[in-house]
């Protein structure tokens, strides 16, 4: 069965690689606004020609779609970018950012009529270079040559750091195949993300979980990042770094630096680079513990019940925003999803509304009155003792597996 997955490599270009690659995150970032500001202009245009009677066979055009995006680029691109055709660009890339720009202004309406589910969507934003630098090549334009070189249209043959012999093994045989690859600067680091389709049939059975292995519930918090509670009664604590708190006092110490040095200087661009790798670690710390902790919940476990969280409502809260943003709650939950369809295990997620820390694990009164800061707290009804992150856990793994029973 093929599965679609991303893999991420870091590039070691030469200087003048680097240069070229920024020059295609500048033309994909001015692509982005052209088809923007081309749609707002000719709906603009429909939109008054309707009230001065012109049939509606004579109106204007307005280019939704990618191609006619792309084709009002080719037709505008000689006269108001110039510099397009005389530094040798890739005509690539022009064509992914028309696509991607068409497809968040499909979204947008979509959202606007009700026809996407999840929150409301606003128009494509205005890309600036402090965005981020990235660009897009469709299809297998850019691929691997070797475990160590990747091939980019109009940039050429970049080494990487990184090994990828994994991905280089599987297209040799048939079994992986390029869907797209974009390449994002960082810090003033370089990586190739490939887009691929994978058969992974091989690789999950061989770490497909035990059929006799243990379920288990896992309560999310802040004090403890995750509460894990056993089908066997054992219980297991893991505590996240935090690595945004532990960052803070260099973010500040390097963003008053920041503010006070001379704009357009060079001290103001290694400043900006020292922030730029300060952001970029606290991501990849995150980023560490998510992986290694789902990837082994979904090995070891055959089912997992989880809360079901609302992170959007919870960052709200300006007191607790910072902390719930810096232990990544939401891609856990997504991390856990598609590696348990990898494993064989199963996730099990509780309604957003059930009473999971208030409810009392041996009697099942649910204590209304529990506040946030009751760490520990007495039952009511029957006298039990109960530590609140632990009671909870033991009370999603019931709840699962009661409903696994029905």
């Amino acid at each position: 069965m093929n599965h679609k997955q991303g893999l991420r490599f870091e590039l070691a270009p030469t200087e003048d690689q680097a240069v070229l690659m920024g020059r295609h995150c500048g033309l994909s970032r001015v692509v982005e606004n052209f088809c923007s500001e081309t749609v707002r202009k000719k709906k603009a245009q429909r939109d008054a020609e309707k009230t001065y009677g012109i049939p509606e066979a004579e109106l204007t055009r307005v280019p939704w779609s990618a191609p006619a995006l792309e084709k009002e680029w080719r037709a505008a691109h000689p006269e108001r970018y110039p510099w397009f055709a005389e530094n040798r660009l890739s005509s690539r890339v022009p064509k992914e950012a028309c696509r991607a720009r068409a497809a968040g202004i499909r979204n947008y309406f979509e959202s606007k009529n009700g026809k996407r589910k999840g929150a409301r969507l606003g128009w494509p934003k205005w890309r600036k270079r402090k965005h981020g630098s990235r660009f897009r090549y469709d299809a297998d334009r850019a691929k691997p040559l070797d475990s160590r070189t990747v091939k980019l249209p109009a940039v050429g043959e970049v080494t990487t750091r990184e090994d990828m012999t994994w991905l280089v093994d599987r297209m040799a045989t048939g079994n992986a195949r390029i869907l797209g690859a974009t390449v994002r600067e960082q810090a003033g680091r370089w990586w190739v993300s490939f887009q691929i389709e994978v058969d992974r049939d091989d690789i999950n059975k061989r770490r497909r979980v035990d059929a006799d292995a243990p379920a288990c519930g896992i309560d999310l918090g802040l004090k403890t990042f995750a509460v894990i509670k056993n089908g066997d009664g054992t219980k297991e604590e893991i505590h996240a770094p935090k690595p945004l708190k532990a960052a803070q006092r260099a973010l500040k110490r390097a963003n008053r630096e920041l503010a006070r040095s001379g704009e357009n200087s060079r001290n103001r661009a290694k400043v900006r680079r020292r922030v730029g790798r300060l952001h970029l670690r606290v991501a990849d710390r995150r980023r560490d513990l998510l992986h290694k902790t789902t990837t082994r919940l979904t090995r070891t476990k055959s089912a997992i019940a989880v809360e079901t969280l609302h992170v959007k409502g919870m960052v709200k809260n300006r007191g607790r925003a910072r902390a719930i943003s810096d232990v990544g709650f939401a891609e856990f939950a997504r991390q856990l999803d598609y590696k348990a369809d990898w494993y064989g295990s199963r996730v099990w997620k509780a309604d957003r509304w059930f009473p999971s820390s208030k409810t009392c694990g041996a009697c099942k009164r649910v204590n209304r009155s529990l506040a946030l800061a009751d760490r520990v707290w007495v039952c009511a009804g029957c006298g039990t003792v109960h530590d609140r992150d632990e009671n909870a856990a033991d009370n999603l793994l019931t709840a699962m597996l009661a409903g696994q029973t029905v």
